[in-house]
């Protein structure tokens, strides 16, 4: 069976924590999405606040009953945005692509952006895959942050 025909998505539960923490720490992902891992405390404290928040999309991505990675969808400032992290057992696999294509019929809101460090070639196609497209430099803002990561933009539109 095609890995897109095992891949769903449900609602984030309480239960996913300490897998989804275990992957948020594994190296390889951190140093690909350029986001630190946080500790214990500090990921459980974040994942309390942005789920008291109504606005947000937070599904938990299962295949073949496992828990694979999480997934979801945020306002900031003016945009809505997308975002995933798949653990690194799952990479390679059309995990991440299948659970956006899944997420994207869930969040009908557009345009839609994702921000990712442009070393990270691999989530920048899974969002090409899905119909979204890289936004010119005279389009957007300067995308270096204080952290000192190059992004790339990219949006989805209606």
């Amino acid at each position: 069976m095609p890995v897109d025909q095992r891949v769903s998505i449900r609602p984030k539960d309480a239960a996913d924590l300490d897998v989804l923490f275990e992957f948020q720490r594994e190296p390889e992902g951190a140093a690909m999405a350029a986001f630190p891992s946080r500790d214990r405390d500090a990921y459980f404290a974040h994942q309390a606040k942005i789920s008291s928040d109504p606005a947000n999309y937070l599904r938990t991505i299962v295949v073949d009953g496992e828990v694979a990675g999480d997934i979801g969808s945020w306002p900031q400032e003016d945009k809505r945005l997308v975002g995933y992290w798949v653990g690194r057992a799952y990479w390679g696999r059309g995990v991440a692509t299948a659970a956006l294509r899944l997420l994207l019929d869930e969040v009908t809101e557009r345009p839609l952006f994702g921000f990712v460090a442009v070393h990270n070639v691999g989530s920048i196609r899974v969002l090409e895959k899905c119909g979204f497209h890289r936004l010119e430099p005279k389009e957007r803002e300067s995308r270096v942050g204080d952290d000192g990561v190059e992004e790339v933009v990219l949006a989805l539109d209606d």
